[in-house]
């Protein structure tokens, strides 16, 4: 069991208790220049800041302001919770301003990613990792320039750079709780802390970008 871990389950015992929680707030930011112009035109001109405990700084989170989908949500499918998005497509972008962890409990050094969708593969060596399929993957900032959609292999391998692994850095993507809007929430059973956020999504025959409600997992790893 890691020490990272430990240190959120710790966290979530207390928050049980009325005690430290994370927090979102709004940044009125505009993405980072460390981003390649191309991608960073495809973002919202503000973004959202996550919180610690001790109210600094952790994470900001820029997301798309039109992704591309295949229809409107429309509940999940099987596994996958959101099927309208197409694995590899950019999702959004995150700045650390100091180490975090991804949910295999990998760590994310401080610096400017982007966020693209992934699926968990279906074999062995994922089998229970997560409840559902559905994942960002940070990719680092500066080699990922381009905001096409990108094939799984140059996706999984970008992703695991940004680690410095072999394993892509994951943040896992769960169904926001029912009425919760722009907060962080806590899953007590999965030791988590997640920010909800709306995804905007380009729909065919929309005139306005139909928003995706989804909960993308900051603090908290698998641990077995």
């Amino acid at each position: 069991m890691s020490l990272r871990f430990l240190a959120v389950l710790a966290l979530g015992m207390a928050s049980t208790a009325g005690a430290q929680e994370y927090k979102l707030e709004k940044l009125d930011e505009a993405p980072p220049a460390d981003l390649a112009p191309a991608v960073k035109e495809t973002l919202e001109a503000a973004g959202r800041r996550v919180l610690d405990p001790e109210g600094k700084p952790l994470v900001d989170i820029w997301l798309r302001k039109a992704a591309p989908a295949s229809g409107k949500p429309a509940g999940p499918k099987g596994a996958i919770l959101y099927p309208v998005l197409a694995e590899g497509e950019l999702i959004g972008a995150a700045r650390y301003a100091v180490e975090g962890g991804d949910y295999r409990d990998q760590a994310v050094a401080p610096g400017v990613y982007t966020l693209r969708y992934g699926l968990q593969p279906v074999n062995g060596d994922h089998l229970g990792v997560s409840v559902n399929r559905d994942y960002a993957l940070l990719l680092p900032a500066a080699k990922d320039a381009d905001p096409a959609d990108l094939p799984a292999k140059k996706l999984s391998e970008g992703s695991a750079e940004a680690v410095g692994s072999t394993h892509p850095g994951v943040l896992l993507i769960l169904a926001p709780p029912g009425g919760a809007e722009a907060a962080m929430v806590n899953d007590q059973a999965l030791n988590t802390w997640g920010a909800v956020l709306a995804l905007p999504l380009s729909v065919q025959g929309e005139a306005e970008p139909v928003p995706l409600p989804l909960q993308l997992v900051v603090v908290g790893a698998k641990t077995d």
